[in-house]
């Protein structure tokens, strides 16, 4: 195995400076000042400091070592990307494998110190660590960013222009989502918020900005009070426009940086809401012992998960225009390997340039996932120039992509039999889209959350010994990230995790999977909206509505592995695919989608 000797230095010129400040272990999470799932480039010290580029991950460095903690999506790139490090990865939630709290515990001694940017790191994760690590006396070195001085040639601190929402795509206005927020703040036992999380400041200003790669966010944060509401930001990133909307709205603009000078000088005494999940660490010591801290979530993240009218009709509109894009793109896929040298990045950038063209569109909603064979057994794989694959004509092709648009975010998978395929891929790939379909139907009662409905993806797979590392879906934003809580769909929820009933109004997205490593993976994923359905005596049921339209392979279903009710679903869904895109496809697209989407034994039943 080749060293990795570019990381081997900046670590050792990391622990050089953790000698000097008297820092015993220095911990860097992935994350920026707002514990974003997705970080500008300014924000990637742990990615400097080890070579991992998932967007999920902790180091932890010390004299004789390095380890990097991470979960499921992403052992199998860390493995390639950590080796020749000398950092040592820890695969999370894996029998054996210790937290990071408990290597600590185990590692440290008496009396040492624990280093790290307390901006960085949460005000949950911060006070967890000091409960765990009382009964050593260890003291926390939190004021200090030790990449400063290492990192010499580290991106600028992102300041991009922010733009203003339209409150005909917003569907409501800053007024009337503040007046609900701070209801549900006063009901809190609190007289104001201070709110951190960028996606939700976003939705409440109505604003949007673009610090983040594909996350159109600006670094910001928000304090509202009875005497008003004041936005942190960079003034440079505000144009006149944006300006003049701030000011009519009554908002005060003051400098990003000055949020904690403005914190210090409250007065004593204060109820303040924060949300212990994604306030730094860093902002909550500068509170701790001044004002009265009511700990809740902030309530703009539940608001904002329920989808307004305006906002479920625009999504609508997009999602077919998306998924007339995505067909597109499999059709020009299937007629075309074989007889192009079509590679991992050709392949999205065609899909790219598909979206692109439709006027709407502004940028993708994450960096596309574009896989082909083993390279798919990564859930978050990602070609670059430097390594990528040649599609061939045979084996299964993963590509997970969205887009953003004026009107909705979208998120999509599709595996593709590019040609001849085995007889597991065809089980495995059966079985994931049955898992799809059966919870795409799903009927039940309100006060059901993701943990209840999870087990209607992954019934098919556990009946047959196989699973996978992640959960079933997620939140999708309005025009904001393409993941969003607090819904989700999992069948197994950490601490730190909310646990919500679904609501009406909620989008969530439906995607098992199979990853087989150094072989393939397999992901089919929609995108799903809450609705009611009938009330009764037994409570209000509830279903969901499908808004991505997009053929499931049938190149790669095994009709022998589907029950009857399953075929019939597939058929359904296949139909009303057929009936939707048809029109706005080219008659030579359209003759393939309509034998693409027919279902054998199913073909006597008319189109739904």
């Amino acid at each position: 195995m080749m060293e990795n000797r570019t990381i081997q230095d900046r670590l050792s010129l990391l622990r050089e400076k953790m000698e000097e400040q008297g820092i015993d272990f220095y911990m860097m999470p992935t994350a920026d000042f707002h514990n974003s799932e997705y970080v500008s480039d300014y924000f990637k010290v742990r990615e400097y400091f080890c070579n991992f580029t998932g967007s999920n991950g902790t180091l932890l460095v010390w004299k004789e070592g390095a380890g990097l903690w991470t979960d499921g999506r992403y052992f199998i790139q860390a493995e390639h990307e950590l080796a020749g490090t000398g950092v040592t990865l820890f695969r999370m939630q894996d029998e054996g494998v210790p937290t990071i709290t408990e290597f600590l515990q185990k590692n440290m001694k008496e009396g040492q110190t624990l280093g790290f940017d307390g901006r960085v790191l949460t005000m949950s994760q911060g006070r967890g660590y000091e409960k765990k690590l009382e009964t050593k006396n260890i003291s926390f070195a939190y004021e200090r960013d030790l990449a400063e001085g290492i990192w010499t040639d580290r991106p600028a601190f992102p300041a991009g222009r922010v733009t203003v929402l339209d409150e005909k795509l917003a569907g409501m206005s800053f007024e009337e989502k503040l007046k609900s927020v701070m209801e549900k703040v006063r009901r809190e036992g609190a007289d104001s918020l201070l709110l951190t999380k960028l996606d939700d400041l976003m939705w409440l200003f109505n604003i949007r900005g673009c610090d983040v790669e594909c996350n159109p966010v600006a670094v910001s944060y928000g304090y509202f009070s009875q005497e008003g509401s004041v936005l942190f930001i960079q003034k440079e990133a505000l144009d006149e426009k944006a300006a003049e909307y701030l000011a009519a709205k009554h908002i005060q603009v003051e400098e990003y940086g000055s949020i904690v000078s403005f914190l210090e000088k409250l007065p004593a005494g204060q109820k303040v809401l924060i949300d212990r999940r994604h306030c730094s660490y860093a902002l909550y010591k500068t509170l701790d012992g001044k004002q009265t801290l009511i700990e809740k979530k902030n309530p703009t993240e539940a608001l904002k998960a329920v989808k307004n009218p305006v906002e479920l009709a625009n999504m609508e509109e997009i999602y077919l225009k998306d998924s007339v894009a995505l067909t597109k793109f499999i059709y020009w896929l299937k007629t075309n390997i074989g007889k192009l040298e079509i590679t991992e990045l050709s392949a999205a950038d065609y899909l790219e340039k598909l979206r692109r063209d439709i006027p709407e569109c502004f940028d993708l909603s994450f960096p596309s996932i574009s896989a082909y064979g083993a390279n798919a057994a990564m859930m978050h794989y990602a070609p670059t120039k430097d390594n990528y694959a040649v599609l061939k004509p045979e084996g299964l092709y993963l590509i997970d992509s969205g887009g953003q648009y004026m009107g909705g975010t979208t998120d999509v998978t599709r595996t593709i039999a590019l040609g001849p395929v085995s007889d597991e891929m065809k089980l495995h790939y059966t079985l994931v889209a049955a898992g799809l379909l059966q919870l795409s139907n799903a009927r039940f009662l309100y006060g059901c959350s993701g943990r209840n409905l999870d087990i209607l993806a992954r019934q098919q797979l556990w009946n047959m010994g196989v699973d996978y590392k992640c959960g079933t879906g997620h939140g999708v934003g309005y025009m904001l990230n393409v993941h969003e809580g607090p819904q989700s769909m999992r069948w197994r929820f950490t601490e730190d995790m909310a646990e919500v009933p679904i609501e009406a109004g909620m989008d969530i997205s439906n995607e098992p999977g199979v990853y087989i490593e150094g072989q393939y993976g397999i992901r089919i994923e929609n995108i799903m909206v809450a609705e009611n359905d009938e009330k009764n005596e037994y409570g209000q049921f509830m279903h969901f509505k499908t808004l991505t339209w997009v053929p499931i392979d049938m190149d790669a279903i095994d009709l022998k592995s589907l029950t009857e009710t399953q075929k019939l679903q597939l058929f359904a869904y296949q139909s009303r695919v057929c009936e939707k895109l048809s029109p706005y496809l080219t008659e030579q697209e359209a003759a393939w989608l309509k034998k693409e989407t027919e279902v054998p034994g199913c073909i006597g039943l008319g189109r739904a």
